[in-house]
């Protein structure tokens, strides 16, 4: 009976002891990502929503770009003259009000302060009488003119009042420039309405860059009291060196980045070739226009470019969606939410920030691909091929 007992009770320590074992195992699959290489399909990587988050995985899609047969060079983004100025005034004055503050959008013609100058009351003054003389003189001249027809006047007052009223004109003329180089409007102008306030109004169109003036400080003639800039008509400026100027026509296609976003391409196309070298360098300017508007481009700034000298394309995908292990090169496709699935590619050209892909095989129209997270997936990959 004792033997019996015992025989039992070491049956149920082993059966324990199964049970145990077979219940760590299913836990462990449970809570590991799964990698299912293996002979019947290709690997598999399954992702919860949490570990999607912490690797900050991303998506995106297969690109056509010209990585092998684009001309590297350097640039800067520059702006034409006639769309930057600095506003300045004729006369000095005591600065009486400021419309505008820096990054503001204005208009041509807009007022962006006034300044106070006494000068300009005399200025108006004189305009006024000059204008009433004028007037006489007209009428003074139509009449001895009449009576010259009929010779009841001599000659040489006919010419006196003739000399008189062309002097009067072009005081006039005078006047009415000066006064408009003021912002004053000399035709509108009436006694009632003489003021010594002067406006400085914007020549061209754009942003304001930069307000020169405070409140109450006296604006000397010709300083710059605002810089104006209009960003619209930024352009590119490309160095070319002599050895790959024959490569050059107008309408090429040019994609840039700049520093701030080197990951971002920015599209433009060469309008215009320097026919002359660069002072001191063998090298021409290809003028290129950027074919988008951005907030983030500003005059000044250096840029990276690629200029398409053929019209070659090939698939490609940023820098972080192609992994190695080994010789082998891969990327991972979205089958379904949060499960991806690894397929070999050859790896081409590598150029801003992107490289030339060559699938194995045919990949499904439409195919989202990871970006952002592929080595997390290759290290869970090559994880369950060393588990299984």
């Amino acid at each position: 009976m004792n033997l019996q007992y015992s025989i039992y009770g070491f049956l149920m320590v082993g059966l324990v002891a199964c049970g145990s074992g077979t219940s760590k195992q299913e836990n462990k699959k449970d809570s590991a990502v799964a990698a299912k290489p293996g002979p019947s399909g290709p690997v598999e990587i399954r992702l919860t929503e949490a570990q999607v988050k912490a690797i900050d995985l991303q998506v995106g899609s297969l690109e056509q770009r010209n990585l092998r047969t684009s001309l590297k060079v350097n640039g800067k983004l520059v702006l034409p003259p006639q769309n930057q100025a600095q506003v300045s005034s004729l006369v000095g004055g005591i600065v009486k009000s400021i419309r505008v503050k820096d990054g503001d959008f204005v208009r041509v013609g807009q007022v962006l302060a006034t300044l106070q100058n006494n000068d300009v009351v005399q200025w108006q003054q004189d305009y006024l009488e000059n204008k009433s003389q004028l007037r006489y003189l007209e009428a003074e001249y139509a009449r001895q003119k009449s009576l010259r027809a009929d010779s009841i006047n001599s000659e040489k007052t006919l010419q006196q009042v003739e000399n008189e009223l062309g002097v009067a004109k072009a005081r006039q003329t005078g006047i009415r420039t000066r006064l408009q180089g003021v912002g004053i409007r000399a035709d509108g102008l009436a006694p009632d309405a003489v003021s010594s306030e002067i406006g400085i109004v914007a020549p061209i169109e754009g942003y304001i860059h930069h307000v020169n003036v405070t409140m109450g400080k006296y604006a000397d003639a010709n300083a710059a009291l605002f810089d104006i800039v209009d960003n619209r008509a930024l352009h590119l400026d490309l160095t070319v060196f002599e050895k790959d100027v024959h490569k050059l026509t107008v309408g090429q296609k040019v994609l840039f980045t700049d520093a701030n976003d080197p990951l971002h391409d920015h599209p433009a196309l060469i309008y215009s070739l320097d026919k002359a070298f660069q002072d001191n360098q063998q090298a021409i300017i290809a003028h290129a226009r950027i074919g988008e508007r951005t907030e983030t481009l500003l005059p000044g700034m250096y840029v990276e470019a690629r200029i398409q000298v053929d019209k070659y394309q090939a698939l490609a995908l940023p820098d972080a969606a192609v992994v190695s292990s080994g010789d082998d090169h891969f990327i991972y496709l979205e089958s379904t939410p949060r499960v991806y699935r690894q397929v070999a590619v050859k790896t081409g050209a590598s150029d801003l920030g992107y490289t030339e892909i060559v699938p194995l095989s045919e990949l499904p129209k439409d195919t989202r691909i990871v970006t952002k997270g592929a080595y997390y997936l290759l290290s869970e990959a090559t994880k369950g091929s060393s588990e299984e």
